[in-house]
């Protein structure tokens, strides 16, 4: 086919590399989602004699067979309040990949967690932002003696008739 017309050609040219360029474009990073029925507050963290900064490590995907095959993995971080009296206060809930980069924060103000609430964060399967060594830290506080958190990672994935699960704790990194 030939083109007689040039507004025509450069139109076709400027299709193609529109096409060619969003084909390129870098993987969209999974906007983070969690319940509505989470409550955020604004709060002073000076306020707080109790602190902590936790350490929760999570798999997005994890290998097999060699270093060459990797598994995804759909990842969760628990938060639970132990605690029957005292609400918790978590400041912030950040996700770093193996290169320890920060690849999203999960809260944008303070999170109330009140007596013997839970809550998750999901990093979806299809989520490969983290990497075999990602990872959450979070930063949280509390009144005086009241009871700390439990923070678990739990891992799940299947494929055909065959799964993996697995959990991890959290470790203080920093009071």
């Amino acid at each position: 086919m030939v083109f007689k017309d040039a507004t025509m050609k450069t139109t076709l040219y400027f299709i193609f590399f529109v096409l060619v360029m969003a084909a390129c474009s870098k993987t969209k990073v999974p906007e983070t989602k969690h319940h509505s029925n989470y409550h955020f507050e604004t709060v002073d963290q000076s306020a707080f004699d109790t602190t902590e900064m936790v350490y929760v490590p999570i798999y997005s995907d994890i290998y097999y067979l060699d270093s060459k095959h990797t598994f995804s993995l759909t990842a969760t971080l628990s938060i639970r309040n132990t605690s029957f009296k005292d609400s918790i206060y978590v400041f912030s809930i950040d996700y770093y990949n193996s290169g320890g980069q920060k690849v999203r924060r999960y809260n944008e103000s303070t999170l109330l967690i009140k007596p013997m609430e839970s809550v998750e964060f999901v990093v979806e399967n299809k989520d490969d932002t983290g990497g075999v060594g990602a990872n959450f830290v979070v930063e949280w506080g509390a009144k005086p003696g009241a009871q700390k958190p439990y923070f678990q990672g739990v891992m799940i994935g299947t494929t055909g008739q065959q799964g993996i699960s697995f959990t991890t704790e959290g470790i203080v990194i920093q009071k």
